[in-house]
């Protein structure tokens, strides 16, 4: 049985041994080096919104862009590969010290996307050289006006004559954008109509024609504003054109937004050892602030839904490296990390903060930083909104018609995840077939929260073909996202199960953190009853769906202990 903190990252403990001595060195070297920083430099340069400079030099010395973020089609050397199993670690430890590192390391995955999907020979080159030389990269999509809706670009490009283009227009919100060694940008052609006018180019931020305008955030992370004035697009910097280019766009955004799930993890380990710390020791009349019942249920219920994270969010890493043109069911698993994963960061942290209160504001404490950038994680790469009607069109096949797939192993090897950079067309979604999600809850029959939640999932089927949304209600997209919500906890629960028979999980842990889940459902299923245009039937099955978890209060008293022992299990150093 693990304890509790064997299932949070603690760095004083932190040996990833199941990774290649190459790849152990580069993320205990990491965290070895914010260490060494220490909390009260960490803190400040979060204030100050100091620029990484030192960390970018430190990335640049130990090769770990490089090295992590090199395909093996563009290797130098044998280490270097596109692994998303350790890459998500990685995203963890950028998490635990300050979503201003992950942001740089982020947005340079997302200026790499268009390029290790494209055929140009000379560009990719280009990239793994900048990256060798330890320079980040951008990802120029999105506009002041359009925000990322990319069939309205008004970055154009107009026909040289001599094969290449003139680009003129602005990019807003485009992160690393002052120092960005390469910037994809996206744009279309002024002479071609349409998406075959379509086209991805590298550009870079040190030449004339590029405006650095100003960072639109008030933060470390430099989220630019950049215009194009008339700026040369040669031959040999177009990385895509036509079709091809509209969907290296979406690919580069699937591939992206899997690591928000694992920032969102690391945030809320560090934050949870200072909350646990702080509520042990704070005495109030005359008790320790942990005697009292609801600061119990509050903190546990953190604790139990960061382990939630972290095994749905491990799984999906599963799938996502044993994905082929055979296999999508990454396109289901990847939104719900970015979504789901990154709401329950939100749920944790407030949790925690209900009990340490003032304290989380105080400017000596990682909380206060923390509570910060917890909300921004949601909200970047698609709204939660944008990602709950994309997991709707996968709903009906998912949960109704299941077909046999090759089991999914543990994907903890050093191999290649070429597939994310040949995934092809970005369409066909409703025709993604999954695997039996029944078999997961199957397996854990005897345990009471697990069944009575299994109960409240197939009555989510039963909703699905007996009262689903008319052609009428499919326009009300408030509706649509309530359903959503009760799809999603299913998905949720699903990998949840699947990992924890992998990795051994105790029941117990499982049993509390699916009575978690089964309020979680009544509570969506009483937001279903509650919207304007449900019907009659539909509200009817809403109020049958609603279920009162299995309440063991011994259960609960031994998962609260494995929390208390959070206490004082890790401290920055000074």
């Amino acid at each position: 049985m693990a304890d509790s903190a064997s299932l949070l990252f603690n760095p004083h403990t932190y040996d990833p041994e199941h990774f290649d001595p190459e790849t152990r060195r580069l993320l205990r070297a990491t965290v070895d080096w914010f260490e060494a920083r220490g909390k009260r430099r960490l803190i400040e340069d979060y204030r100050s919104r100091a620029w990484l400079g030192d960390f970018l030099d430190f990335a640049a010395k130990e090769g770990l862009f490089a090295t992590f973020l090199t395909p093996a089609s563009a290797a130098g050397k044998g280490d270097q590969r596109w692994d998303t199993a350790r890459i998500a670690a990685l995203n963890e430890i950028f998490g635990f010290y300050g979503l201003d590192y992950w942001y740089a390391w982020q947005v340079t995955i997302l200026g790499l996307g268009p390029v290790w999907q494209s055929d140009n020979a000379e560009a990719r080159a280009r990239a793994a050289e900048l990256l060798a030389q330890g320079e980040v990269f951008a990802f120029g999509l999105s506009e002041k006006t359009h925000g990322a809706d990319i069939y309205s670009t008004d970055m154009l490009l107009t026909p040289d004559g001599e094969g290449g283009f003139r680009a003129s227009g602005s990019k807003y919100y485009i992160g690393n954008g002052n120092a960005a060694g390469l910037v994809s940008v996206f744009g279309r052609r002024t002479d071609v109509e349409g998406p075959d006018g379509y086209v991805f180019f590298a550009a870079d931020s040190r030449h004339e024609a590029y405006q650095l305008v100003k960072n639109v955030v008030d933060s470390s992370k430099y989220v630019s504003e950049f215009r194009l004035a008339d700026y040369p697009v040669a031959p040999a910097a177009i990385l895509h054109t036509g079709r091809a280019a509209f969907d290296a766009a979406l690919n580069t955004v699937n591939v992206g937004k899997f690591n928000l799930c694992t920032a969102s993890i690391g945030i809320c380990e560090h934050a949870m050892y200072e909350a646990v710390t702080h509520a042990s020791n704070r005495i109030l009349y005359g008790r320790p602030v942990t005697a009292f019942p609801h600061v119990r249920r509050e903190l546990t219920d953190a604790y139990v839904r960061l382990v939630g994270m972290k095994l749905f969010s491990d799984r999906a890493v599963d799938y996502f490296r044993s994905a082929g043109p055979d296999d999508r069911r990454y396109l289901l698993f990847n939104p719900m990390t970015k979504m789901k994963v990154t709401t329950e960061g939100e749920k944790v942290i407030d949790l925690m903060w209900d009990v340490i209160a003032a304290k989380g504001f105080e400017k000596d404490n990682y909380f206060a930083q923390a509570a910060v950038e917890i909300r921004g994680l949601p909200k970047l790469e698609g709204t939660v909104h944008v990602n709950l009607a994309l997991i709707l069109k996968f709903m009906r096949n998912h949960l109704l018609n299941p077909v046999d797939h090759p089991a999914v192993p543990t994907r903890l090897d050093a191999a290649d995840d070429a597939f994310l950079f040949q995934q092809g067309p970005a369409r066909g979604l409703g025709s993604v077939r999954f695997h039996d999600w029944r078999t997961a809850f199957d397996a854990y029959t005897e345990v009471p929260n697990v069944a009575r939640f299994r109960e409240q999932a197939d009555a989510l089927c039963t909703f699905v073909e007996t009262a689903a949304p008319d052609e009428e209600q499919s326009r009300d997209l408030d509706l649509l996202l309530a359903v959503g919500q009760l799809f999603a906890l299913v998905v949720h629960g699903q990998l949840i199960l699947e990992q924890a028979r992998l990795t051994g999980l105790d029941e117990e842990l499982l049993d509390e953190l699916f009575a978690v889940l089964v309020r979680d459902f009544s509570a969506h299923a009483v937001e279903l009853h509650g919207k304007d245009s449900a019907t009659e039937d539909q509200q009817n099955w809403a109020l049958g769906a609603v279920r009162r978890p299995v309440v063991d209060a011994a259960r609960s008293r031994r998962i609260w202990e494995r929390v208390e022992a959070l206490s004082g299990a890790y401290e920055m150093g000074q």
